[in-house]
């Protein structure tokens, strides 16, 4: 089978590149050994206390186990292991023709992506028929479970490598069964280097020869890390290909995808017996293994930068990895959300001289040829402008600004400039929920909108956007003011808008990196009425302006749904899409002016010499950044 081809191929070069190494090992003069041995003591203090980086707090026996000196872990170690478990899949690689080839494992590494080996899924045809098979394993009592099968999608993400052996492909959030794949949680993967040291043991899980899903904990000690590559020791069968390999505190420190089998001193490779491996009359099963070969995650990220400058769906692929960024420390394991209804809200308070410092929404952000100013309300609107109390209309926070309704205590509209060059990931700590005193409470839908139900405060503005500059972890935290929060549906906010101001920013379309990013509810007459005094939007919608590689400026309109319908329009089959539609489309439904060029909008140009009627019905599916339309 070809799977198998490709499978030997990587056995093949991973052979070559360990021995290749021995032999330089062993090639060296007394005066390079003794240079060695002189600088290793050096080398490991400075990597062990890289790696402390990695380590719980409350873990005391972690360096000691660094150290060889003891392989005592704490119980939730187990606990830890049985949920980063769950994301780790069976895949069924089904050909061309809809025969099944063989299986691999997989690992789910963020929303709806899925990270196994180049020589498992090879191409996009190959993912396009195949599918990921979750809880392919046995239950307490040894009886087999019901598994759940997901379909690929390598039409929103499929990037491969062949020489680092890794796949990265979109799976379907929904299973043929209907489960949520959501439930299953993700690993966290790591970029930053010294999660594991040598001397250190992995723990492996994995479905061996397509079989129930295993685990080898703390068996496999690592011998060898350089390049791009890490090295473990066996004396078994060579671990699947495409399991995750982890260090003691469960994060993924390499993708498994080839052993190394056994030689002697003329390069024969060995049975178990001892003899030498015959090639077509022996049984594979009779190899002799010396070590396995696994490529690092930190490599693999690597790799994922240096072709996100040309390759949208590395950009969406990165922006997927990074959706839950928490920090080298962890968590290792990203479980399903769980919503705790009724749970209490932190309240906060800031102090007033903490206002002062808001710079607001800078019109000429992207450049003084290029103003883009705050969105004007229709006459109609006017009226219902919750004003502050020295009787201005915008309020203005680190970076960004928003205006108000008065009768909804929610936003008419929030803007924020998003500098790519000069974003700091701030790590989130405790959230606390701010009312700004710059404006009556009464105009403010604070904790009692949100309270015992599933809606969560969706961020109008996102958390990291403004977090640019001297000031970014004071723009993070004005990111928590109920007035820059809108009701969500938790699923709803808890999945993003495919993170289409990264995929812009990120774009080679892009010439200084910065945007401005306007975000809203839609209003309607009709909207749900909620304990007797809410009303919820069910829609959201976003434009995102930038100047583009012709020195033009460029506006993209997006729009998003809690429920299925849109107005007239029935376009929404199901819940939870993203669409990009024309800016025009958005100011019909908002009531808000842009006031920008005719020929910024790409949907505009794209209906040119249609009706207006037309242009607004002009819409586009995002399934992936790679959909939209710049």
């Amino acid at each position: 089978m070809l799977e198998n081809l490709r499978k030997v191929e990587q056995q093949r070069k991973a052979s070559q590149r360990y021995y290749s190494r021995q032999k330089a090992a062993e090639a060296g003069g007394p005066g390079e050994r003794l240079r060695h041995e002189i600088t290793r003591s050096l080398r490991e203090a400075q990597s062990i206390e890289k790696r402390l980086i990695f380590l719980e707090p409350g873990d005391g026996m972690a360096l000691e186990r660094i150290r060889g000196k003891s392989d005592l872990v704490g119980i939730s170690y187990l606990e830890l292991g049985l949920l980063a478990a769950r994301p780790v899949c069976r895949i069924q690689i089904v050909n061309t023709f809809g025969r099944s080839e063989g299986y691999g494992t997989g690992f789910l590494v963020g929303p709806n992506l899925l990270l196994t080996n180049n020589h498992i899924l090879d191409t996009a045809e190959l993912a396009k028929k195949s599918f990921a098979e979750f809880e392919f394993e046995q239950d307490i009592k040894g009886r087999r479970k019901t598994s759940r099968s997901f379909d690929l999608r390598p039409d929103e993400i499929f990037v491969t490598d062949p020489d680092l052996d890794f796949t990265l492909v979109s799976v379907a959030p929904v299973a043929t069964e209907g489960t949520e794949l959501s439930d299953y949680g993700f690993l966290h993967l790591v970029e930053d280097t010294g999660k594991i040291l040598t001397g250190e043991h992995i723990s492996i899980i994995q479905h061996p020869d397509g079989g129930f899903k295993h685990c080898c904990l703390r068996e496999n000690e690592v011998v060898d890390i350089f390049g791009n590559w890490l090295y473990y020791l066996t004396d078994t069968q060579p671990a699947a290909s495409g399991s995750p390999v982890f260090n003691d505190q469960w994060l993924v420190v390499s993708l498994q995808h080839s052993g190394v089998p056994m030689k002697d001193a003329q390069g024969n490779i060995l049975k178990t017996d001892g003899q030498p491996y015959r090639e077509g009359i022996d049984n594979a099963s009779t190899l002799a293994w010396v070590a396995n070969e696994s490529v690092r995650i930190s490599c693999i990220i690597q790799a994922l930068e240096s072709r996100s400058e040309n390759e949208p769906m590395a950009v969406e692929a990165l922006c997927r990895l990074r959706s839950h960024v928490t920090g080298p420390a962890g968590p290792a394991v990203i479980t399903a959300p769980e919503s705790i209804h009724g749970a209490a809200m932190k309240l906060g308070e800031l102090p007033a001289e903490h206002y002062l410092l808001a710079d607001g929404y800078n019109p000429d952000f992207l450049g003084s040829l290029h103003p883009v100013p705050l969105p004007k309300l229709a006459d109609n609107l006017q009226s219902r402008v919750a004003k502050l109390k020295d009787g201005r209309e915008v309020l203005t926070y680190l970076h960004f600004s928003i205006v108000m309704n008065a009768d909804r205590r929610l936003a008419f509209y929030t803007a924020v400039n998003i500098d790519g060059k000069k974003l700091e990931n701030i790590k989130r700590g405790r959230d606390r929920w701010y009312f700004d005193p710059r404006l009556d409470q009464k105009f403010q839908a604070g904790p009692k909108l949100y309270e015992g139900n599933p809606l969560d405060r969706g961020h109008l503005v996102r958390r990291l956007d403004p977090c640019w500059g001297s000031n970014a972890r004071e723009a993070g935290e004005d990111t928590f003011h109920f007035t820059n929060c809108s009701p969500q549906h938790e699923r709803l906010n808890q999945r993003d808008w495919l993170e289409v101001e990264d995929y812009i920013l990120k774009t080679a379309d892009n010439t200084n990196e910065r945007i401005a990013v306007f975000t809203g509810p839609v209003f309607r007459e009709d909207d749900m009425i909620y304990r007797n005094e809410y009303l919820l939007p069910a829609d959201f919608w976003k434009v995102v302006a930038f100047i583009n590689k012709n020195g033009k400026l460029s506006a993209t309109a997006y729009l998003r749904t809690q429920k299925n319908y849109l107005e007239s329009l029935k376009f929404f089959d199901d819940e939870f899409k993203t669409w990009q539609v024309p800016v025009a489309q958005v100011e019909a439904l908002t009531g808000l002016s842009f006031g920008l060029p005719a020929d910024a909008d790409p949907m505009a140009r794209a209906a040119t010499g249609k009706d207006l009627e037309s242009q607004r019905r002009n819409i586009r599916r995002i399934r992936s950044a790679a959909d939209i339309m710049l």
